[in-house]
């Protein structure tokens, strides 16, 4: 219903029961899932917009929700979030304060390899490396298996150890396809890189303005400003999820670390936004995609300072301000244009696996009886099944938003 030869809004029904992911897309406006379903269970496979954002629209069926509890914990700041944006901007939004509650009552906490058994059918987390508490989900309906990634990393970051390719077999392998055709550059070069051009620009009296997805990105971002001894200050939704994620320190690589790279950052409070430009500053903020959130009053300041820099982080959407920003030169903030005469730098921060990592996934399940795989959440699943049926021989799909498999 969702994420299928796309990025955004992940939406998958198994056998009318079980739903995987009910998300949002993050465009302007947003996108929902395709089709009505009522399922009896809702695997959230991580807190990410694109994956739970839409989870309480469910409520009214009062499924049971299955997430590790960062997860959960994630999904209500979310909800919340989007509710607060709608309130003040006059936004539609498909679900309300009863639904949030109820999706808090509903939801069973899962660790990783606990089971979550019915009559028909079983369910159990693996970690996925993505951002603390992503789950790749196993289905068992009888021999009947399938294996849904998520959003999956396969190497380590600062933040998490990557997840590790010991997975249960499965008749079905759906698999996310992001950086399919492109591997990520070596981390430590990259760092050194994107320090060098911080340094540069403040050396000269500019502003750098970092935005980061709140979830995992602010983190990650933080930890690596203070390895390499570089002051910032931190804005918007990232303070609140990192104090989240410090409450379940078992998920993180190394939490102390975490702890300490935030204490060292300076966190923006009402009223201090105003003089955080006036002198030369890093500034780590959301959104990640500039479509809403402290960024945009920082961009509103700096767009014409050819001395000050914008460094996106990670992946942007199609029809976001990130990728208008990237191919365009231009944002759109409440409807007025700002062409951007700043610097705009992209690094690939990314949580997802590369290339050479999702195709190893495949080869290891494919040896071990994986008889279907499904390629989604990426703007080039065709590509990604033609290379699994060519280079595996092994009968794989792009799915379109609404077909339906047999299998």
């Amino acid at each position: 219903m969702g994420a299928s030869r796309e990025v955004g809004r992940s939406a998958f029904l198994i056998n009318e029961q079980v739903l995987l992911d009910f998300g949002i897309k993050p465009t302007d406006p947003p996108q929902y899932p395709q089709g009505n379903p009522r399922p009896e269970t809702v695997v959230i496979s991580h807190g990410h917009l694109d994956h739970c954002g839409v989870v309480p629209n469910l409520m009214d069926m009062e499924p049971t929700v299955l997430a590790t509890p960062p997860t959960k914990h994630l999904t209500r700041l979310l909800a919340e979030d989007t509710l607060e944006i709608a309130e003040n901007h006059g936004g539609m939004v498909p679900f309300d304060p009863h639904d949030m509650q109820m999706l808090m009552r509903k939801t069973i906490e899962l660790d990783y390899l606990e089971d979550y058994t019915t009559d028909d059918y079983s369910i159990t987390l693996f970690d996925a490396g993505h951002i603390p508490g992503s789950a790749l989900t196993y289905v068992e309906y009888g021999e009947d298996t399938l294996l849904y990634t998520g959003d999956i990393k396969n190497s380590d970051t600062r933040l998490l150890k990557g997840s590790k390719i010991h997975y249960p077999e499965s008749r079905a392998l759906m698999i996310e396809s992001t950086y399919y055709g492109r591997d990520h550059v070596d981390r430590k070069k990259l760092e050194e890189r994107f320090i060098e051009s911080i340094r540069y620009t403040l050396d000269i009296g500019g502003n750098v303005v970092i935005p980061c997805f709140a979830i995992g990105r602010t983190q990650e971002v933080l930890m690596i400003l203070k390895e390499y001894g570089i002051s910032c200050y931190v804005d918007g939704m990232g303070v609140e999820v990192t104090k989240i994620m410090l409450k379940d320190p078992q998920y993180l690589r190394d939490p102390n670390r975490l702890k300490t790279a935030f204490g060292a950052a300076t966190t923006v409070k009402p009223g201090m936004r105003r003089a955080v430009l006036d002198e030369p500053s890093v500034v780590v903020t959301t959104a990640g995609m500039l479509n809403g959130g402290p960024v945009l009053y920082y961009l509103q300041r700096m767009y014409d300072d050819p001395k000050s820099k914008l460094m996106l982080t990670g992946y942007q959407v199609e029809n976001t301000n990130g990728r208008n920003a990237l191919e365009n030169g231009y944002v759109d903030i409440d409807g007025e244009i700002f062409p951007l005469r700043c610097k705009l730098e992209q690094y690939s921060f990314s949580a997802h696996s590369g290339d050479s990592e999702l195709k190893d996934i495949v080869r290891y399940m494919c040896d071990r009886g994986t008889e279907h795989v499904f390629c989604v959440h990426g703007d080039k699943t065709e590509e990604f099944a033609g290379w699994v049926e060519k280079e595996i021989g092994v009968k794989a799909y792009a799915p379109k938003i609404g077909e339906e498999y047999l299998i």
